[in-house]
């Protein structure tokens, strides 16, 4: 394992998407125990991806433009209707007290498909993992594993990182409504931002 690989994947992890919004959304509504769940879900939902590129399914997928397409779009369909359901329901940012907490098992479940339903992460695996491998190397495959447990890794760290950092000023707006409405409305519109930038990708 280099240094440039753990910059270049830390990079990555860090840079705000899907995932790490919806592991926000989840520590501003429930607190620290709930972000934790949803980046657990992300975390595994880069599972399949991981596998894809190691199997070599990530170039039948760039080879078969409608595969990609239909991954794709059903990726844009489930943020549409993850932003959808945030104004609609108030989704993870629910203010009422009250209000039944979701299960550990539904949490998880959303943040899994999140991340499976993003085909740039396919992609992304594809064309990073080799770059760390020597292809003359006889335990590549075992290294490509090694390299992409280490990425969930850092992926479970950082998005645990965010979910901390909003469950910790949960408190501060929870108790204005009009806070967490505008904060609703943020996520909404970031979830259909994602949308778009992935249907024109």
């Amino acid at each position: 394992m280099s240094i440039s690989f753990l910059l270049t994947s830390l990079i990555v992890v860090v840079t705000p998407g899907t995932g790490v919004i919806y592991t926000m959304a989840a520590g501003l509504s429930r607190g620290t125990r709930a972000s934790i769940v949803a980046a657990i879900g992300c975390t595994f939902g880069i599972v399949p991806h991981m596998l894809a590129a190691i199997t070599g399914l990530a170039a039948l997928l760039q080879a078969s433009p409608l595969a990609f397409q239909i991954l794709r779009y059903l990726g844009v369909g489930y943020l549409v209707y993850m932003a959808w359901n945030t104004l609609r329901e108030k989704g993870g940012l629910t203010v009422d007290e009250r209000t039944a907490p979701q299960s550990a098992g539904k949490v998880i479940t959303t943040g899994i498909l999140i991340n499976i339903l993003n085909p740039k992460l396919t992609i992304f695996f594809f064309a990073f993992l080799p770059q760390f491998v020597d292809p003359d190397e006889p335990n590549a495959l075992l290294r490509m594993s090694g390299l992409s447990l280490i990425f969930m890794a850092l992926t479970f760290l950082v998005f645990i990182g965010y979910g901390k950092f909003a469950s910790a000023i949960r408190q501060h707006v929870v108790s204005r409504p009009s806070i967490m409405a505008w904060l609703r409305r943020t996520f909404a519109a970031a979830f259909i931002a994602l949308a778009v930038r992935l249907a024109l990708t």
